[in-house]
């Protein structure tokens, strides 16, 4: 295939400019794929050791190189670029429609536009631009929120017509087109090309590149990287970062400590043409067709299409041993559809002639984003895995912050949507990733409404109340593979239509949420909150009390039966976890965080906890079921059900104590709801669960108990101005940006992490603030909904972006929470961001293009709270924890 030969010209042109390169590779043009002895040798140790020559790989060795990083080196297992690489489409798209995503494709598209003048090897760069087609008004809605992220950005984009279409790209057929966007400056490259072209200058830095080396294992010791043994000997190093691709899951599982990578890899299909009659022009844009499932690129003079099929074939679930990616089988039956849907988008195709069906290997992650960062287990094992099609799109980008988590601990922008530790040892069940990836590789091109749910791989973690709870007509979503309600539908409603509404607009559990939310403000509910991480951190001495001090931001000092609200900051004052910690026992205590820090969590306190036999630290997530009892009657219910006065004066706000409830006993109750609103979280060793449960809803009948959801929960919380861990708070925001100063103690006495930044935040402000927004002339029954994401804007500019919203039953309108940032109109420099600065601006919120007039407020609405306890300002302090 032209393809094929274009690959190995780009491949001896490259080489021919590197004598070492042709002494090191001249063994290696026989046919046979036994490599022969190297003249160079493996060097015996060096500082990073890179596994797997693709975009990835060359990708963080040209990056690391230009950090500064000296002792480099890149293994091969075949031979550069492959891969997956040599086959990727080589379509640069920053139309993406998460943020980190769309960062990091802009910046692969800058650094692919000049990589060619700096390297001489020819990349194939073509800056042609992009059009993605609408054929619904949902999916033209979903572009619509793309090109704001886009535009605010500074990334050239604009909402065209069908007419446009035509005009841009002749061949089109546009009759059932309701609209698309238009990216002018996205391009083509060649992707294997790029990848030679990162390995160039990587090598003219210092890197040492070995092709047909193929690492065995990785060895850890005391949790730590120490080396890397290879069928050519063992190289000794600090940082061993895995860019295997589809091979990454094996070689993570290879070692005597496996790390788990999430990736699995399908058939991915495309079609080569030869010339047209009147050959293409190169800079024709290239076509995303979303509803028909392909896209479509012009490939010398003649046509590239492939697209994401309902029904993908996974590949090699049982492992797999090819050196390099050989095209697949032809599948003429299986790309049938896709064939049509290109037929029906360009008619005039018909008469083509066909070069080839090409078929290659993409790897897939459950969650349809890529994989980086750090392993939880092994210290200096970095891992940049699973692109799911994007590869070429992330190259540079995601080569870049990872090399900046190597050097400098840590990347230049928030990445946990993308970091391995947002999975656990759970997803990397092979049934499992099997079975997902079958529903992600579709999932690239369906159009995803706010709160869509994974069908696959679902009821794997649940509470021992989940049949009963699901009796009752509870809806299920899931984190962190928690089954968690969402809300329950009550009896008698239409259950199918609840199950597939899907809408950027008011949603069909609109009323059901409401009553929830009213029961929690007016009587009680009761919401399984069991997916909370829970930790215990014990000691003999006073070794637990000096490291926590050490590692969070609040004074832990306090007396037994007390919970603290604290964050846990890293060494730039952000928040690495929110949490709550109930001091049980003068040596222990008891730690509770969102779901989705079980990973995370473990894996940060277990590096900065002190090596100390004395000192444990225990996983006790699944040996506790929590119910939370939201609402003015839940002291009522808990007093009957223990026999113990539960109110105000016997039970202060904050406080844990064990109580029996029922027959059952050895119950930490705590007055606390992540709400705001009045109430008590019952953690409940999971034997008892169902008992207790039982207990509370029967004796909770007289005071109109009901179950609820998180939806409720996300309602309420944001009405208060709760901010929560994972959408609002990041490793960026520190306590002093989102109104959380009386969270810190400057004074407890002794040093923690964090505390000297949060000292010259207090003394000379701070650059963003976290702000409450209040929609003013947004029509709740009409309007397109915010979600998250949304730009805001002041006095007409770009100030920052939303980061959740929700409906607020009580105030009758929508209620988003996010960001203000203070930039000079002239040079841009970020400035601080006084409280005058968030109060004397005119907002507004960018929902899909359409900007509507918002309120700006930096403290809830006291009138929520005229009537309230002081209970309810002191739990004001807490944040809800999704």
């Amino acid at each position: 295939a032209a393809g094929m030969f274009l690959r190995l010209l780009s491949d001896i042109q490259w080489r021919a400019a590197h004598p070492k390169w042709r002494r090191m590779t001249s063994s290696q043009r026989s046919t046979s794929t036994t490599a022969e002895p190297h003249p160079l040798s493996l060097p015996a140790q060096a500082q990073v050791v890179i596994c797997g020559g693709g975009i990835m790989g060359t990708s963080v060795a040209y990056h690391l190189s230009k950090m500064g990083f000296k002792d480099i080196v890149l293994l091969e297992q075949g031979r550069l670029a492959a891969g997956t690489t040599r086959f990727c489409a080589g379509i640069v798209s920053t139309a993406r429609p998460v943020s980190i995503e769309l960062k990091m494709a802009h910046y692969s598209n800058k650094l692919y536009q000049q990589l060619e003048q700096e390297t001489g090897v020819q990349t194939g760069y073509m800056k042609t631009g992009s059009i993605s087609l609408a054929q619904t008004q949902d999916r033209l809605i979903s572009l619509k929120r793309i090109a704001s992220s886009l535009n605010v950005m500074g990334i050239p984009c604009e909402i065209i017509s069908p007419k446009k279409v035509l005009q841009l790209h002749p061949l089109i057929n546009i009759h059932d087109l309701v609209g698309a966007m238009y990216v002018p400056e996205d391009a083509l490259v060649s992707s294997a090309n790029v990848s030679l072209a990162l390995a160039t200058a990587a090598s003219r830095n210092g890197v040492q590149i070995h092709e047909r080396t193929s690492v065995s294992h990785v060895t850890i010791q005391k949790g730590r990287v120490t080396g890397v043994e290879t069928d050519r000997g063992r190289i000794q190093c600090d940082y061993f970062v895995n860019c295997a691709g589809q091979w990454a899951y094996e070689l993570g599982h290879s070692g005597e400590e496996p790390v788990h990578i999430p990736v699995h890899a399908c058939e991915h299909f495309y079609l080569l043409t030869h010339p047209l009659q009147a050959p293409l022009s190169s800079s024709l844009p290239t076509i995303v067709d979303p509803d028909g499932r392909i896209y479509i690129r012009n490939w010398q003079g003649g046509i590239l299409s492939g697209g994401f099929e309902k029904n993908p074939k996974p590949l090699f679930t049982e492992g797999r041993n090819q050196l390099e990616i050989q095209n697949l089988q032809e599948d003429w039956d299986h790309f049938g559809p896709l064939l049509s849907a290109l037929l029906r988008r360009m008619p005039g195709l018909e008469a083509l002639q066909i070069m080839q069906l090409v078929n290659c290997p993409e790897s897939f992650t459950p969650d349809m984003r890529c994989i980086m960062g750090e392993s939880p287990t092994a210290r200096g094992y970095f891992v940049l895995a699973g692109m799911n099609s994007a590869g070429i799109s992330y190259g540079g980008g995601a080569g870049k912050y990872l090399a900046e988590w190597i050097v400098n601990g840590y990347p230049s922008e928030n990445v946990w949507p993308l970091d391995l530790k947002r999975f656990g040892t759970l997803q990397s069940s092979r049934t499992f990733l099997r079975h997902r990836v079958m529903e992600v590789m579709p999932l690239m091109y369906d159009l995803k409404v706010p709160r869509w749910d994974f069908q696959t791989g679902r009821q794997l973690r649940t509470s021992p109340l989940y049949d009963r709870l699901d009796a009752q007509g509870a809806r299920w979503m899931e984190k962190h593979g928690f089954e968690r309600v969402k809300y329950f539908v009550p009896p008698g409603s239409d259950l199918l239509d609840l199950d597939h509404s899907k809408t950027f607009y008011k949603p069909d559990w609109f009323d059901i949420v409401g009553s929830e939310v009213k029961c929690c403000k007016e009587a009680v509910c009761v919401i399984d909150m069991s997916s909370f991480t829970k930790f215990e951190i014990s000691s003999t001495g006073d070794q637990a009390l000096e490291s926590l001090q050490y590692l969070f931001s609040n004074d832990l000092d306090v007396p037994v039966g007390h919970v603290v609200h604290t964050g846990m900051l890293n060494e730039k004052g952000g928040y690495e976890n929110d949490c709550s910690i109930a001091r049980l026992s003068k040596r222990s205590f008891f730690m509770i965080s969102p779901t989705d820090q079980q990973v995370h969590c473990w894996a940060w306190l277990k590096n900065r906890l002190p090596d100390d036999s004395n000192l444990v630290l225990e996983d006790v997530t699944w040996k506790y079921t929590a119910l939370n009892l939201i609402g003015p009657r839940a002291v009522d219910v808990l007093s009957e059900l223990s026999y113990a006065p539960m109110t105000a004066e016997h039970f202060p706000s904050l406080f844990c104590k064990e109580m029996s409830v029922g027959y059952a006993n050895g119950i930490r109750v705590m007055s606390i709801t992540h709400t705001g609103e009045p109430g008590f979280v019952l953690y409940i060793p999971i034997e008892y669960a169902l008992h207790v449960y039982n207990e509370v809803m029967n004796m909770g009948q007289k005071y109109g108990i009901r179950n609820a959801g998180y939806y409720a929960l996300r309602s309420l919380r944001i009405e208060k101005f709760f901010a929560f861990w994972g959408q609002d708070l990041d490793a960026f925001t520190t306590p002093m940006e989102c109104g959380r100063e009386f969270q810190v103690k400057l004074d407890k006495g002794m040093e923690f992490l964090g505390q000297e930044v949060l000292l010259e935040q207090k003394q000379n402000g701070v650059y963003k603030r976290f702000t409450m927004f209040i929609l003013e002339d947004h029509d709740t029954d009409m309007d397109l909904w915010p979600w998250w994401g949304e730009p805001i804007f002041r006095n007409g500019r770009y100030v920052g972006k939303t980061t959740s919203s929700a409906y607020s039953y009580t105030l009758e309108r929508h209620v988003c929470l996010g960001f203000v940032h203070h930039f000079d109109e002239e040079t841009g420099e970020k400035l601080v961001v006084t409280t005058d600065f968030i109060n004397q601006g005119e907002y507004e919120i960018d929902i899909a293009g359409q900007r509507f007039q918002a309120k700006a407020k930096l403290y809830p609405f006291s009138s929520l709270f005229a009537q309230r306890r002081r209970k309810d300002e002191v739990e004001l302090s807490g944040y809800q924890r999704e």
